[in-house]
């Protein structure tokens, strides 16, 4: 899932699928929890968000591209993990000693976040916590951190799905 246009050496195959954020209309979370109350597991917002959750619950390896602004997720991609919020239930359970909500189904995932556009080690470190702490919810069995480049962002990508063609399909 990409904030933006890739240019991407995937082989086809079902269990592969490339979401371009950038191309879909997303719209911000109103913080109704119609998700949770009126309509369990779905949202009330009609665009092109519900289509991209099945892939985030069942997805066993998932790659973010996200440029990092302030130390955090660009708009679209923190726009879509915020609307992501059906595949949690509203129910809360312990987690390592702190409150998390259940997830709805959602399989545990390696998870691999590419990260472009600050080459500040500050801002670098406060991203890598917000995905940490973000990683529990998100039912990340492990998650890596790679910082790049703009112009490096196909060729990081495609050296991570060549690893994926090797060791898992």
């Amino acid at each position: 899932m990409s904030d933006r246009p890739l240019d991407l050496a995937i082989r086809q195959a079902p269990e592969l699928h490339y979401i371009d954020l950038s191309e879909l209309k997303i719209s911000n979370c109103t913080g109704c929890f119609g998700c949770w109350t009126r309509t369990p597991g779905k949202c009330v917002i009609r665009d092109d968000a519900p289509r991209v959750y099945p892939y985030i619950a069942k997805s066993e390896e998932v790659v973010y591209i996200t440029k990092v602004i302030y130390g955090g997720y660009d708009t679209i991609m923190k726009t879509m993990l915020e609307r992501a919020i059906p595949i949690q239930q509203a129910f809360i359970r312990i987690h390592r000693g702190e409150t998390h909500h259940i997830q709805r189904n959602v399989a545990p995932k390696k998870a691999t976040i590419i990260a472009y556009g600050s080459t500040d080690p500050e801002e670098q470190d406060l991203f890598r916590q917000l995905v940490a702490r973000n990683a529990c919810n998100m039912n990340f069995a492990s998650h890596e951190v790679i910082f790049t480049t703009e112009e490096m962002i196909d060729n990081t990508v495609n050296n991570i799905l060549k690893q994926w063609e090797t060791s898992s399909f």
